[in-house]
Order: structure tokens, then sequence, then C-alpha cells
């Protein structure tokens, strides 16, 4: 069922093994044969490159295991799930503009009741261009953000609209199943509903963070999510800690729009 794998770093660097490793999940280690996408920031945009084929075919995703070089990173190999249908509009990541910002998501899990919530909303912030529960989820986060988006200043989202997303995710996740990888160009956004695992590196070259869906290499101590947690990077470091089950929790520390707090909601 879908694996995923996000990078954050200081500067920009290559993640060539386990970005290959990934490839290799993509139909050929694991049953994820339904299309592949990769998402990077580069020159102060994102850059995407997808195909609906399997990724460990795919001669344009090895090319790109080798020379991508970004200090953000999203990756997806898709199962086809809902709808079982194999097109390059239902592959992952999506990319799509709100509050100003680009932003990238790709997702793991099933939420068979997604398309009707995103459609019963009253203001939406985009419209899926593909089928899948995945893309109807993005919007329905972009929904929400939009409708509750708090500027922290030089650009920087808010630390109240990442409360509010991690709300949002929760509420999601309680229809089905709802992992994903987000990006504003600034943040990784990682939420582990039931499954996601992070290594963080700290070095003189800066600090790094690999996030997956299973740990990509058997030699190093990935750590897996707490049920309903969401993490949020900025430039390789942990920016803030949201425990979404069964209660919100916060943990913000020092960053550019986020300050310290602890926000308790029953």
């Amino acid at each position: 069922m879908c694996e995923l794998f996000g990078v954050s770093a200081k500067h920009p660097i290559e993640a060539n093994s386990r970005l290959n490793e990934l490839r290799l999940r993509g139909g050929l280690a694991a049953d994820n044969p339904d299309g592949w996408g990769l998402a990077w920031w580069e020159n102060s945009a994102f850059r995407l490159a997808k195909e609906p084929q399997p990724a460990y075919q795919s001669t344009l995703f090895a090319a790109l295991c080798e020379s991508t070089r970004s200090n953000l990173i999203i990756a997806h190999v898709r199962k086809a799930n809902f709808p079982p249908i194999n097109t390059l509009s239902n592959t992952h990541p999506f990319l799509r503009t709100c509050c100003g910002k680009a932003w990238v998501f790709a997702h793991n899990g099933l939420l068979p009741d997604i398309v009707e919530m995103e459609q019963a909303h009253c203001k939406t912030a985009c419209q899926p261009t593909g089928q899948t529960d995945s893309e109807y989820a993005f919007c329905h986060l972009l929904s929400h953000l939009a409708e509750n988006f708090v500027n922290g200043g030089a650009n920087a989202i808010g630390a109240a609209s990442f409360a509010s997303l991690a709300t949002v995710s929760e509420l999601i996740a309680s229809h089905g199943k709802f992992n994903f990888l987000m990006s504003d160009g600034e943040h990784l956004i990682a939420y582990g509903h039931d499954r996601l695992h992070y290594l963080e590196n700290g070095s003189d070259a800066g600090d790094s963070v690999m996030v997956a869906t299973e740990p990509l290499s058997s030699d190093e101590a990935w750590i897996a999510f707490e049920p309903g947690e969401l993490r949020i990077y900025r430039n390789g470091r942990l920016a803030g800690r949201i425990m979404t089950h069964p209660s919100i929790q916060t943990d913000w520390l020092e960053g550019p729009g986020l300050s310290p707090s602890t926000v308790h909601s029953g």
C-alpha cells in the first residue's frame, strides 16, 4: 500500500541509496507497481517528475536517484487502491498553490470517505485533477489551511496554522488510514497515523532528516513515529511535534514563525 520518502536538510544533499531502495520497492522489492513520483526543491521552486509505471523499471527515476541533490525531497511509489486506475493524474506527489506558497503532498493509506467530505466543504482551495482519495485529502487539508492561515512573519507559516493542520489530519485519519508527507518549500511536514519512520542526522555539514514508510536501510537506527504523531522539520531540524491522538499536544522549538508553547485540547 504505497510508500513514502522525504528529506529535509540544512544544505542540499544526495540521498542516492535511499531513493534507489525506494525505486526498487516500486514493484520489485515490494508490491507498489502503479507509478512513482519525485518532487524536490531547486532554485526556489519545486521540480516534479512522475510516471504511471513501475518505479523499478523507470530509466528516468534511476537517473534522478543518481543526480538529485536538494534540501527538500518528497518521493512516492504507488499501489493503486482508490481508485485502482493507473494514470499520470493519479500519481503522487501532487502540487498545488495555497496561502501564497507552492505545496507538494504524497499519501499512504486508504480514505473511502474523503471524496464526500471534500465535496461537502463549502470553501475548497483546489480541485483534484485525478480520482484518488489522496488528492482529495490534499485539497481538504489545503481548504482548512486556507481558512485558518496564520502568517508567522517573513512569509513563514505560523504555529497556529500547523496546529490547525494537525487537527484536520486527525479528523481525516479517523475515516481510514492517513500517513502523509507535505512541504511548502520550507518545512517538511510528516504525519504518521500508523506507519512512518524517521532517521535524524547531525554532522559538521549540517543537520538532516529522512522520513520513510519503512526503513530504507538495515544498518541505521530508524525510529517509528508514535501513532498520530505529526513532525515538522525545517533545515533538517525538528521545529515542532504534535501528538494528535488521543488529544492534541504540541511542543514547539524555536524557529521562524514558531514559538515555544504547549497546547492541550480534548
